[in-house]
């Protein structure tokens, strides 16, 4: 390496995120830098000193640029990686008494920590510098005056100087990101991708209509105003470099200065963003006004159903809508967003025919509900993400009015709902009607609409006093996973329409084969709960938090019937949950009252917490109506007391820790019923019910005692299609036995 980058070039390299090599290396050679290759580490490239302070200044695409010090092949153990790097000439890079910062990537077999290859590559500096006479450094890793950077793979070294500092995609902008914020070099990349430079030059307008913290329309006014994307960092990494030269960098940047000045006066495009969060469009304003082109963007408040045309574009205008929208990393998210994608789509449709559309999304599926066929993708990575760009085409006014009355012959947009689609709108209203008189007449407010009727639409929709939870069931392997995705994503425009809710109010989850401790496993902590009305009772539901909802709705006959048979009765509520059968019997009838007190078991805090809630709600003692936490067959064991009325509603199968062993129902069944049935009063019954689809009831309980298999009567017309989904049954003792 020269020492005299001014006059001779020298091996730099230039990291980006993944996918972005390209465009990287297309920028640097723009820059002036001669291009070699690209590889694992980044983008590699020859140039000399102003050369490599314009990469640090003007590249929209950098994380960093690295002056090169070192290029060493076989470097497996840590003794080889110290020997390397001691044998470079650190007093002509770090100023006596600088301090000093390791940047360490990759790993070998010796090496497998960054942490460790760090600390070697440090030890390899100080030990060089003392060799010379030269004082040891310290080390800083917040503030370093000399970033060191090492790139460690399949036993290949790369060694050198960060010239850049801090990574360059952080412009100094940006205090305000908003929610999942894009980060800046990957927003210069969507727009670069996108074709924005190119419809710059011909004077035309962008839009984001989801702009959140404004980082794409930001990286667009820098493109559209010739602003260096770094003009406002006041530290680079060359600053502490020894070889610095101060009055070059003072040259580029006032050369810098004078092109965005020039810049911003001549910008004939426009640019503007919506967003319906009052902080995300307080935050966007932010941003661009310390980006230095406050001026040039245009931010309103609008959702999606309110997007228009800003007047100040006329009708022969054309440009780029290019937007970021939420991706539904968790199946919760998606019911929103699925509608969200759509009214996108209508939206741009109305608003914007004859422009371009780009939408970047880690969720393609979703993109497809936009209504429009893409016609190129490009593969990026947001952050731990794979991501698509999306481009399409939005069709002239006159084609999109065409599509409306031809149902979409031309293949540009979907129609509004497939075939597959409003075959399950129609099962949903046919539902309805089915349902609307015996709702009428029970005034039940939470029951079941839809339980896989369509083998294709493998769910069960659940309405919860307006408020609706969606169940998926896991599909076999021999079903296309693409294709039930795209059936889930139908279902999900779909049943805000049919049923007239938010989407918001829509709650999704995935309904798959589990182990008894699942059901009490978070899905989410929202800690959003709501009461709901189940005959005499008020209840707590919990829509999001957890796998069940706190209110199973097939065995409201059977509560029902637990507060018909449980006057002046001393009530007994096994696996109580979160005891809404206890409420029932303690409330009982108008007419004869209900339980003169009861014990509620379960194994579960949670639940019991959930049920003591239920309690006060409904104004019961706690005194007359208590709970107790263990595992019920260890308390039915060392219990004394007797009691009028049991319920037993044992899980189908659970291993969870608290207990000991596991709980099969169909094989531990005997065992449960007796243990109860010694705790049962002369007189008194017993409901043993299960939802264990298959269930047997052992011949020998029979036997034993006095059986009666009520299954077909504890069914609601809500729950007729599934007559295996429980199964109950009363068990008394034997006259005289």
């Amino acid at each position: 390496m020269s020492d005299s980058l001014q006059r001779e070039t020298a091996a730099l390299l230039a990291t980006c995120p993944k996918g972005l090599e390209e465009l990287l290396a297309d920028e640097l050679r723009a820059l002036g830098a001669e291009v070699d290759r690209s590889t694992v580490a980044g983008v590699h490239f020859r140039a000399d000193l102003a050369t490599a302070y314009r990469a640090c200044l003007w590249s929209r695409l950098a994380n960093r640029i690295v002056l090169c010090l070192l290029r060493e092949e076989g470097i497996e153990h840590p003794e080889a990686l110290h020997r390397a790097v001691a044998g470079v000439d650190w007093s002509a890079h770090l100023r006596p008494g600088a301090t000093l910062a390791v940047d360490f990537h990759g790993r070998s077999e010796q090496i497998r920590h960054t942490r460790f290859g760090a600390q070697t590559v440090k030890d390899g500096v100080v030990d060089a510098l003392q060799a010379q006479g030269r004082p040891r450094p310290d080390v800083d890793l917040q503030r370093p005056d000399l970033r060191l950077y090492a790139h460690l793979h399949r036993g290949r070294l790369t060694l050198g100087v960060d010239l850049s500092g801090e990574s360059l995609h952080r412009r100094g902008y940006r205090r305000d990101v908003g929610h999942a914020p894009l980060k800046e070099n990957l927003a210069a990349a969507l727009l670069i991708r996108a074709g924005w430079p190119q419809r710059l030059r011909d004077g035309q307008a962008l839009v984001d209509p989801l702009c959140g913290a404004g980082t794409l329309l930001i990286e667009a006014a820098l493109m559209a105003a010739d602003m260096a994307p770094n003009l406002n960092r006041v530290r680079f990494g060359f600053h502490g470099w020894a070889q610095h030269d101060e009055a070059l960098w003072a040259e580029l940047r006032r050369e810098a200065e004078a092109r965005a000045s020039i810049g911003r006066k001549r910008c004939r495009s426009r640019l503007c963003g919506f967003d319906q969060s009052p902080p995300a469009l307080a935050a966007a304003k932010a941003n661009a006004m310390r980006a230095g082109i406050p001026a040039l963007i245009d931010f309103q408040g609008a959702s999606l159903g309110q997007l228009q045309r800003p007047s100040e574009l006329g009708d022969e205008v054309r440009g780029l809508v290019i937007t970021n929208p939420p991706y539904g990393e968790r199946l919760g998210e998606l019911p929103e967003l699925v509608t969200l994608y759509r009214e996108l789509g209508e939206g741009i449709r109305q608003a914007f025919p004859g422009w371009r559309l780009a939408v970047f999304t880690a969720n393609p599926d979703l993109g497809h509900r936009i209504g429009l066929r893409a016609d190129k993708q490009y593969s990026l990575k947001n952050g731990p993400l794979e991501a698509k760009l999306l481009l399409m085409d939005v069709p002239d006014a006159a084609d999109v009015a065409q599509d409306a009355g031809a149902g979409s012959a031309s293949g540009a947009a979907t129609p509004r709902r497939s075939e597959g689609a409003q075959m399950f709108a129609n099962r949903l209203e046919k539902n309805r009607k089915r349902l609307k008189k015996w709702l009428k007449q029970s005034g039940e407010s939470c029951y079941r609409l839809y339980d896989a009727d369509m083998p294709e639409y493998a769910l069960a929709v659940d309405v919860y006093d307006g408020r609706v939870h969606v169940q998926e069931y896991a599909a076999p392997r021999s079903v296309n996973a693409a294709q039930a995705q795209k059936r889930l994503f139908d279902a999900l425009q779909v049943i805000p329409e049919v049923l007239g809710v938010d989407p918001g109010q829509v709650v999704i989850k995935r309904r798959e084969k589990q182990s008894g401790k699942d059901q009490y496993r978070k899905q989410a902590s929202t800690g959003e709960r709501f009461q709901v009305h189940e005959g005499r009772a008020r209840l707590w539901v919990n829509l999001r938090d957890y796998l069940d909802t706190g209110l199973f709705l097939d065995h409201r006959p059977v509560r029902r019937m637990l507060g018909e048979m449980a006057a002046g009765k001393r009530f007994l509520n096994l696996f109580c949950y979160t005891a809404a059968a206890t409420v029932q019997a303690a409330l009982g009838t108008q007419e004869a009252g209900g339980a003169t007190d009861s014990v509620s078991v379960d194994l579960s805090n949670t639940y019991l917490e959930w049920a003591r809630d239920n309690f006060a709600l409904n104004g019961l003692d706690p005194a007359r109506h208590r709970v107790v936490r263990d595992d019920c067959l260890r308390w039915l064991e060392t219990a004394r007391a007797e009691f009028d009325l049991i319920f037993l509603d044992p899980p189908t199968f659970s291993n969870s820790k608290k207990m000991e062993g596991t709980l099969d129902v169909q094989r531990d069944h005997v065992r449960l019923v007796s243990l109860a049935m010694a705790r049962l009063a002369a007189g008194g019954t017993l409901v043993f019910s299960n939802n264990q689809r298959r269930f047997q009831l052992d011949p020998g309980l029979a036997e034993r005692f006095t059986v009666a298999e009520i299954s077909a009567r504890t069914f609601d017309p809500d729950f007729t299609r599934r007559p295996d989904i429980h199964h109950v049954f009363l068990i008394r003792h034997r006259e005289g036995a």
